[in-house]
């Protein structure tokens, strides 16, 4: 116990280093110092530890058990009013006639409160024997008509969960995000199926989300902005004081994952098709704290995930991170990853976006082993649109428009001004009707700017088509302005006839036919005659790509970073790939994230916040087939069957620029794509899973170098002696970031089908060797077999690389084990 006490004064002394260091940084003195959110974590531990037994350790080494006052009733216990007044007396104690705001007291997954208070006031709540850890409050942010189609749905996951309309029955997935629109006719209860019985969520009634909002369908509706409100950034009326979703992200993701089955998609008059989520028969539980006007703060998350997992929901859906790398010991202690550590260890399953902070390396925002990080890949639906111009020149181009289906003459925004407008510096961005003359654009496709104010949200191709519609327009034809470098244009909707042109080379050409057309007087002023023409051909249907899936740019990648060093981690990540580029999905009438979709029904929407929905729709029809799985055999049952390959048979491709990205793309390695692209289908059917528990994600958090202290703050647990590392947790995969000479590592496979013998394969890393034993094996339903893995450095190299660990049964289960492997020390050189 020494040495324990010796981390704690030593963590305790690094507190308040850092707290002293934000007096330092402020430029100020202590007494003047502005306040701040805090989120303060107590050694106690939380109510879901004493609720599922967890044994714990008193100053003494003893085993004891956070037991509750005899006179505390259960029910005051669950609902948090009895740790509510203990974490009160503390700070009136503590901060005795001083001023402060507690934001929010924490219960069920950590034991601690978020509060408003001066960095000396942290300071003296640092020096208190109850408090462990202090964390200043950071920002975080938000990171499908065909899909089910793609994944083979329809003949295949839900075919075996007895079709669409049982698809998730029973469970519950709950979404930490902006709110949702419970309007929308994607979450109406138009079924007799009922609310699960280990549900006890409540819907918050505002008068932006009245009674009867909720239903069985969408089962629970929370806000969290506490910490906002404190700073005085939250606009009620913008951002809404209730869960309804002011913004569209959170109604597009809920969706995604468990929106109603055959909901037709219209959108600026076009029929798209029809929309359902992955589980279509599943429940929804909403926790809003992502707001449209400034994002969101972790105390607000944190009290949120605490909510979703006391309510009993079966899965989280964040797609959300943070907005920089956490500081500290190691990424994985921070306040959001250890609260979602309890929720694994209350049996919930977690997913979460990777991130869009792609291509480069380390750009992960999901890091902990516990969590399900998903990178955004295509799908094979693509929606493009081309013009063909007068002189046979066709030009590819973007914009959910419908074709003119004729040729037509096309005239300039700058050509067609009234006298009012010469000087307006931005008109041919086209989005005042009233500065041009109708009769030159009438029954003519009109000529529009695309330009940096398009990108920054200050115009609009919406109300630029409705200035060419105001003046009678044929369509319009937006040409791509040349200060806008390397931005990527998602398809857009457009009413009328339309196209936008995104390619700089191709605007040129179709301005230099333009211009070369133009016939003026004499003096060379005055136009007198529009001679380009051209026809659009339309982008309204779909066309099918057979190099899908393919890692989009921006999807996050790996190595996972270990620390704000961005040291390497043993884990990999992310985990897999799912659908995450132009998803069409439900939106909310006051949608405002995208506003070019403001007003619409459904949105088509591109990131990692797409993908994650996927994986949490999938996983509600693994729990709902396997009751008892834990969350890591989840995952497993997801990872190990992945595929590795495109829908025309080759490899999955990584874009590896923002700027031309299907000319900078080369085979995806599992940074890109950790275990591969979701088979749907076969998740369903692993045969072998790897499984994690609660305690070994513990024992390798006790490895981790100074972090007893730590875990004892959020877990109320003490560390005994682990030597534990990332590489030693059974995991569908093996990440060696250092190699130094050989390593022996360990994998236990539990087999969940018949009886069946399984044929051992790999394929070893570049610079190293691999040995797996044994090579073949017999396992019987229910039991369990070790593998064991032998690595060897064969060369000195910091490169990455990567190998496979293939294993296939008489039964026809295929399990794959992706390797990676970083740095390597060999016994000699690479000359030698």
């Amino acid at each position: 116990m020494r040495v324990m006490e010796g981390l704690i004064i030593s963590f305790r002394f690094l507190v308040l280093v850092i707290l002293l260091g934000i007096f330092v940084g402020c430029g100020c003195s202590q007494h003047n110092a502005a306040p701040a959110v805090y989120i303060v974590t107590l050694k106690k531990a939380p109510i879901s530890h004493l609720y599922y037994g967890q044994l714990n350790f008193n100053r003494n080494g003893r085993v004891t058990r956070f037991d509750k006052p005899s006179n505390i009733s259960h029910i005051d216990l669950m609902n948090g009013s009895y740790v509510s007044q203990l974490h009160d007396s503390l700070l009136r104690r503590v901060l005795r006639g001083e001023k402060y705001l507690k934001v929010h007291s924490y219960h069920y997954l950590i034991n601690g409160f978020a509060v408003l208070v001066t960095p000396q006031q942290a300071f003296k709540l640092s020096r208190r024997r109850e408090v462990s850890n202090i964390a200043l409050d950071f920002s975080v942010r938000t990171a499908t008509t065909h899909t089910p189609e793609f994944l083979g749905l329809p003949r295949g996951a839900w075919a075996e969960e007895g079709g669409y309309e049982t698809a998730g029955e029973g469970v519950v997935i709950g979404f930490i995000d902006t709110g949702i629109d419970p309007t929308h006719p994607s979450f109406n209860d138009n079924s007799t199926y009922p609310v699960p019985e280990h549900f006890s969520g409540i819907c918050e009634v505002t008068l932006d989300f009245p009674s009867g909002s909720c239903n069985r369908k969408l089962v629970g509706a929370r806000h969290f902005a506490a910490s906002a409100i404190t700073r005085g950034i939250f606009n009620a009326t913008k951002d809404y004081a209730s869960p309804f979703d002011g913004d569209g992200h959170g109604t597009h993701t809920a969706s995604i994952a468990a929106g109603n089955h055959g909901i037709p998609v219209i959108v600026a008059g076009h029929n798209f098709g029809i929309a359902s989520g992955m589980a279509p028969h599943s429940h929804i539980a909403v926790y809003k704290a992502l707001y449209k006007s400034f994002g969101g703060f972790a105390a607000d998350v944190v009290a949120a995930i605490d909510q979703a997992a006391q309510d009993g929901v079966d899965i989280i859906n964040l797609s959300i991170t943070p907005n920089r790398r956490p500081p500290g010991l190691a990424t994985f202690f921070n306040p959001i990853d250890m609260a979602l550590l309890s929720a694994v260890k209350a049996g919930i399953f977690v997913v979460q976006a990777a991130g869009n902070t792609g291509p480069s390396p380390k750009s992960v925002a999901s890091f902990s082993p516990w969590i399900f990080s998903v990178g955004a890949s295509t799908h094979d639906r693509v929606y493009s649109n081309s013009i063909v111009l007068g002189n046979n020149i066709t030009l590819s181009g973007v914009g959910l428009a419908p074709g003119t289906g004729h040729v037509y003459t096309m005239v300039s925004a700058i050509h067609a001004l009234n006298d009012t407008a010469a000087k307006d510096m931005y008109v041919s961005e086209c989005q005042d009707a009233s500065k041009f003359n109708q009769t030159l654009i009438q029954g003519n496709l009109l000529i529009c700017s695309y330009s940096i104010r398009f990108v920054l949200g200050l115009s609009t191709i919406k109300q630029a088509s409705e200035t060419a519609m105001n003046l009678s327009a044929a369509g319009v034809v937006f040409t791509m302005d040349p200060f806008v470098i390397s931005f990527q244009l998602n398809p857009v909707p457009m009413r009328l006839p339309g196209i936008i042109i995104p390619s700089q080379d191709d605007s040129k050409i179709l301005l230099q036919y333009y211009n070369s057309s133009l016939e003026k007087d004499g003096t060379r002023t005055k136009i007198v005659k529009f001679g380009a023409v051209a026809c659009i051909l339309g982008g309204i249907k779909a066309n099918f790509s057979l190099s899908a899936p393919k890692v989009m740019y921006y999807s996050a990648r790996g190595p996972d970073p270990e620390d704000s060093s961005a040291d390497n981690a043993d884990i990999l990540k992310p985990n897999l790939i799912a659908p995450g580029n132009s998803i069409w999905a439900a939106w909310s009438f006051c949608g405002a994230e995208s506003i070019e979709f403001q007003g619409e029904n459904f949105a088509m929407m591109s990131g990692t916040s797409m993908a994650a929905p996927h994986i949490a729709g999938l996983a509600a029809l693994i729990k709902q087939k396997f009751p008892t799985f834990s969350p890591a055999a989840i995952g497993s049952a997801l990872s190990t069957t992945a595929s590795l390959h495109s829908k025309y048979g080759g490899p999955i491709l990584a874009q590896r620029a923002y700027a031309n990205p299907d000319l900078n793309q080369s085979p995806a390695t599992p940074f890109d794509m950790g275990s591969g692209f979701v088979n749907a289908t076969a998740a369903l059917d692993p045969g072998l899973i790897f499984d994690t528990s609660y305690n070994d994600y513990m024992a390798f958090l006790c490895g981790i170098n100074g972090s007893a202290p730590v875990l004892l703050n959020y877990t109320g647990e003490s560390c005994g002696v682990s030597t534990m590392n990332g590489t030693d947790l059974n995991m569908p995969s093996i990440t060696i970031s250092k190699l130094n000479q050989s390593r022996k590592l360990q994998r236990t496979l539990t087999n969940i089908a018949g009886n069946e013998t399984y044929i051992v394969g790999w394929s070893a890393p570049n610079g190293v060797s691999v040995k797996v034993n044994p090579k073949r094996f017999f396992v019987a339903s229910g039991q369990q077999q070790v593998l064991n893995v032998f690595f060897n450095a064969t060369m000195n190299s910091t490169t990455p690389s990567f190998g496979r660990i293939g294993l296939v049964s008489n039964q026809g289960h295929v399990v794959n084990i992706p390797l990676s492997v970083i740095v390597k020390i060999s016994y000699h050189s690479t000359n030698s």
